[in-house]
């Protein structure tokens, strides 16, 4: 980290030097971002957790380039080219970009044409034909033609001048500077099918013959074009008018249109086509994959943020069921903690006996093991599984809840499960998954890969690494946000905690089933391997409810305790008086305890906390209703209005869940009546929204939905299915908005 990374850091994203140093200094010391954002204002001067994630990432792209400036002078210095003019060059270079222009020229090669001209004595040849001075170059190539080096025509020694000259111009960093601004200006992406694919590609076939500016072109066609490229399906190419290319190097090269000059020129054309056009090409087919990558990335994590934020139903004794039809649904009961008291395996779809089994007993398990909730996969069979469910009469009040399932079979599938049920069938562990995440999103859902989640486009065609850091970086976030009940939190949760990591999760884990819950933060301390350090970073989201101290249980960290003793003793109370009456805490005059560590902003969130201390930052779990009477497909006409809900938001536009087993697609141009850039502006995953229904193609399974509002468009009515016997079920076609993106619409959008 040097003063001139942190003054070119503050300038790009518009920060004082002084925050953009601190959270610098934080992030080398190795505090994370979730600590530093809400641990740290004072410091960083109240920067948020965007901006420290953006100075981290600004850093090591810096460090990157600093440690290819290093490698660079050390080859130059090593081949006897560094003098202090090209290192005072490749010291100033700003971008990897510019760096690498500077080392072309001196760069070791493979044997070139042009090296095999200069090893054939042809050098001077090209030397003096390049320097444009009315020389004759057929009588200047008489005097290098030589058969002892392959030399024997002047047109030979003339094609090997203009090798060389090609390589000047190839090498000019002039050149390369226009060159990359005109192809990052006025490249045009072609695309076309490959010949004889047309079947093969057909769901490429809106890209058989396209063509947009690379500029403009969004992530999703990038990525398609792309894919369609590695699957030999088309072909693709990038690259500007080629006149304007020409034009730029003969500005540059040509003085005067004698006969030198004209094979200046031939030089040129040969330089460009066979050198410049293609490695300008390969720059910006990384520079327009990487931002493909970024925005399908940024589209992923937010997303992802949705999904995980999802309203959890909280402490509730829960059914878990992973539908099926011939295998049957396999079913779980789970207690308050999501322990599993009970699986067994029911058939309702195969015979009327078997339903009747099925049906009985159900009753029998939600009586016995007193269920208030039920949570139905929405996979194969689920909505008719839901349907069976809810024409059920118990005799309690039961939700019955269609929960997605993407995910739970990687989930069930995976070492986590293994070790969590060891003695139990992967598809028992599915319901156990679709029932726990229905109870809490966030904690069952860190036990999966983001990845297979699904509420991404193209995630297995960017970055790995830029997507694997982003996602991460996504659940940190969320897990600290909401904070982590440290005597229920199974090791994947505590794995994302501020901190803490794989091994002190187990350690955690360990510690707790050996010497029981506990009931105190300072007992971290005694956790093999927890050192002051990690203490620091994880205690203010660990929680601990009914502890000794009542501020175990907030997001009040344990070095601030004391202020919050002052407080009291102020106010001649208690900690747990302080936090249940507001008039205590409206006389507390913050301004007081002010020290030189302790500042405005950390005192206002300590009394935000202790007015509502540990509060889920989540919304509350509601329940949302399906039109009655669809259940797939074919039950859809065109012009129906429909409520739904967004499962997946693309760069293209929402996928939305409206209960028939198949996601339709709003277009961006449907999504609202106005003009929309970007779909994340009207939508997000999990929102309810008002949908109708515009076409429906039922051999390709796809659905076209809209949400303009229509003439005559009336608010779609949430009925219900007809009332149950027993008053006291609550019953409906209902879903958890926990929903990921499940849906084949778009050929080339991938679901996991």
């Amino acid at each position: 980290m040097t003063t001139s990374h942190i003054e070119k850091i503050s300038s790009e994203l518009e920060l004082n030097n002084s925050q953009v140093k601190a959270a610098a200094i934080l992030l080398e010391d190795g505090a994370t971002i979730p600590f530093i954002a809400r641990y740290r204002k004072e410091a960083t001067g109240s920067l948020d957790e965007v901006n420290v994630t953006a100075i981290r990432d600004r850093l090591q792209q810096l460090k990157d380039l600093d440690q290819r400036r290093v490698s660079i002078l050390k080859s130059l210095e090593e081949k006897g080219h560094l003098n202090d003019e090209l290192k005072e060059c490749v010291m100033a270079a700003e971008t990897m970009a510019i760096l690498e222009d500077i080392y072309l020229p001196y760069r070791p090669k493979r044997r070139t044409r042009a090296s095999i001209a200069r090893e054939r004595g042809l050098d001077p040849l090209a030397k003096k034909i390049f320097e444009q001075n009315g020389a004759d170059p057929l009588k200047a190539a008489t005097d290098f033609i030589d058969p002892t080096k392959s030399v024997e025509t002047i047109e030979e020694a003339l094609a090997g001048a203009r090798d060389i000259i090609a390589e000047w111009v190839n090498e000019d960093q002039q050149a390369r500077k226009k060159l990359r601004q005109l192809y990052f200006s006025r490249a045009i992406i072609h695309s076309r099918v490959s010949h004889g694919k047309e079947v093969d590609g057909a769901k490429y076939r809106d890209y058989f013959d396209w063509q947009e500016p690379a500029l403009t072109a969004p992530s999703h066609r990038i990525l398609a074009m792309r894919r369609g490229e590695k699957e030999d399906l088309l072909n693709l190419s990038i690259g500007p008018p080629e006149a304007e290319a020409i034009e730029i190097l003969e500005e540059l090269f040509v003085k005067t249109d004698a006969e030198d000059s004209t094979q200046v020129k031939l030089a040129i054309h040969d330089s460009y086509k066979r050198l410049l056009s293609r490695s300008m090409e390969t720059e910006i087919r990384l520079a327009t994959k990487e931002r493909a990558d970024l925005e399908a990335i940024e589209v992923f994590s937010a997303n992802l943020r949705e999904l995980l934020l999802a309203p959890p139903l909280g402490s509730k004794r829960v059914m878990g069921i992973d539908p099926g039809y011939r295998t049957g649904c396999k079913i779980v009961c789970l207690d308050r903690q999501g322990t599993v008291e009970h699986h067994d395996t029911i058939y309702p779809h195969t015979s009327e006996n078997r339903r009747r089994e099925a049906a009985q007993k159900i009753k029998n398990y939600v009586t016995r093991f007193r269920i208030e909730a039920v949570a139905v996969g929405n996979g194969t069979a689920g909505r008719e599984t839901e349907t069976f469910i809810n024409n059920l009469d118990f005799d309690r009040s039961v939700d019955v809840i269609l929960v997605d399932e993407s995910g739970a079979s990687i989930y069930s599938a995976s070492e986590t499960a293994r070790k969590e049920f060891p003695h139990l069938d992967l598809t028992v562990r599915g319901a156990i998954s679709i029932g726990r995440r229905l109870m809490d999103p966030l904690s069952e859902l860190v036990k999966i890969d983001p990845k297979s989640i699904g509420v991404g486009q193209y995630q297995h065609d960017v970055d790995p690494s830029g997507l694997k850091q982003s996602l991460d970086d996504i659940v940190v976030s969320c897990v600290n946000g909401v904070g982590v009940a440290v005597n229920r939190a199974s090791v994947e949760l505590l794995t994302y905690v501020s901190g803490l990591g794989p091994q002190l999760a187990n350690n955690i884990v360990a510690y707790r089933e050996q010497n029981g819950p506990f009931t105190s933060r300072t007992q971290f301390k005694k956790v093999p391997r927890l050192g002051p350090k990690a203490f620091e970073q994880a205690a203010g989201f660990l929680r601990i409810r009914n502890g000794q101290n009542p501020l175990d249980a907030s997001a009040v960290h344990p070095e601030s305790y004391h202020i919050v003793s002052a407080m009291t003793d102020d106010m001649g109370c208690t900690v747990a008086e302080l936090m249940k009456n507001a008039q205590l805490r409206e006389k507390i005059d913050i301004a007081r305890y002010v020290t030189d560590e302790v500042g405005i902003p950390t005192l206002k969130d300590i009394l935000k906390e202790l007015a509502r201390p540990g509060r889920d930052p989540r919304q509350d779990f509601e329940h949302f209703t399906f039109a009655e009477d669809l259940e797939k497909i074919s039950d859809l006409e065109p012009g129906m209005n429909l409520p739904g809900i967004v499962t997946n938001v693309t760069a293209f536009g929402a996928f939305v869940d409206i209960g028939v087993h198949q996601d339709g697609l709003v277009h961006i141009s449907e999504l609202s009546d106005k003009f929309v850039k970007n779909p994340a502006d009207v939508v997000k995953v999990q929102q309810k929204v008002e949908v109708s229904v515009l076409s429906v193609d039922l051999e390709r399974n796809r659905i076209s939905l809209s949400m303009k509002k229509m003439p005559g468009k009336s608010a779609p009515k949430e009925t219900s299915r007809p009332k149950s016997k027993n008053p006291k079920s609550r019953k409906g076609n209902t879903r958890n908005k926990t929903s990921p993106f499940n849906n084949p619409f778009v050929d080339l959008l991938e679901s996991s």
